[in-house]
């Protein structure tokens, strides 16, 4: 297997051993993202133990590896208490749940501190309510994935240099990495679109975190222009990026075990395309 490995968020509709299986077989992806719970909602269903080893089998057979996505509404930095007790309960949920699935990462929005009065409190609460939840994993347990966002509003992470603050307020705890939106770092400012502009960015990402702590790239195209702010996921090379900046990331070496996730509009025949055309920069 050449590395990265290439996929893309699948559904879960219908079972994860069938549905989500059957998804990854059709567009060739070699790592698939999941939703374990609502990505828009607070429920934290019980989980199926019979549905999640025929699960994790079937992906062991095929050698497809795993991720989650905590649902969107965690904001760990919430200045509202229900929110941030929320967000506390279902990152470990989600964490708990890519365990019993055998996934190697959850990934969870870096979050808001809503207001600017708020940011400092916000390093403070993170700190507080996360260690706990770190301190309970174990060396086999998923990553949790910090994803910066595209920088809109009070964003914790605006940049990748933002990065640093969560890692301390999280002790650079071992088994805390990073997922990287191609999109939300284009919207935040960073312009990986001109030639040598994702190495720079990688290199920068490398300097604030360290290469062992990338473990997953949404390699996705951005439907508006550098420096927007919004968060608008594009199908590669129908949006602002263009394709050609995906072959710098693949061939950069701090991304060789960071598989490539596709978070792109469309199902089986759009991502089947995309899988290819970032299987074929990986192969030359």
């Amino acid at each position: 297997m050449k590395k990265p490995r290439i996929g893309a968020h699948v559904p879960t509709s219908g079972g994860m051993a069938k549905r989500s299986i059957e998804y990854a077989l059709t567009t060739k992806a070699e790592a698939i993202q999941v939703f374990a719970s609502n990505p828009r909602g607070w429920a934290m269903p019980e989980p199926n133990p019979e549905a999640d080893d025929r699960f994790k089998a079937r992906a062991a057979e095929l050698d497809i590896e795993t991720y989650v996505h905590a649902p969107f509404l965690i904001n760990l930095g919430s200045p509202t208490v229900s929110t941030y007790e929320n967000s506390l309960a279902s990152t470990a949920y989600s964490l708990r749940r890519g365990r019993e699935i055998g996934a190697l990462g959850v990934v969870i929005h870096t979050g808001s501190a809503v207001d600017e009065n708020h940011v400092s409190n916000a390093w403070k609460q993170i700190s507080k309510g996360v260690m706990p939840i770190l301190e309970k994993l174990k060396d086999n347990d998923p990553w949790l994935l910090l994803e910066p966002t595209a920088g809109q509003g009070q964003s914790l992470v605006r940049n990748i240099e933002d990065l640093g603050k969560y890692f301390e307020a999280l002790k650079w705890h071992p088994k805390v990495g990073v997922c990287l939106d191609t999109c939300h770092v284009y919207a935040a400012g960073h312009d990986i679109k001109t030639k040598g502009g994702m190495k720079k960015t990688l290199d920068l990402l490398v300097e604030v975190a360290g290469k062992e702590r990338i473990q997953l790239i949404h390699a996705n195209d951005s439907m508006d222009v550098l420096g927007s702010l919004k968060d608008r996921h594009e199908n590669l090379g129908e949006g602002e990026i263009g394709v050609k900046p995906f072959e710098e990331l693949i061939a950069h070496p701090a991304v060789k075990n960071a598989p490539l996730i596709l978070e792109t509009p469309g199902e089986e025949p759009e991502h089947g395309k995309e899988i290819s055309i970032l299987k074929k920069l990986r192969d030359k």
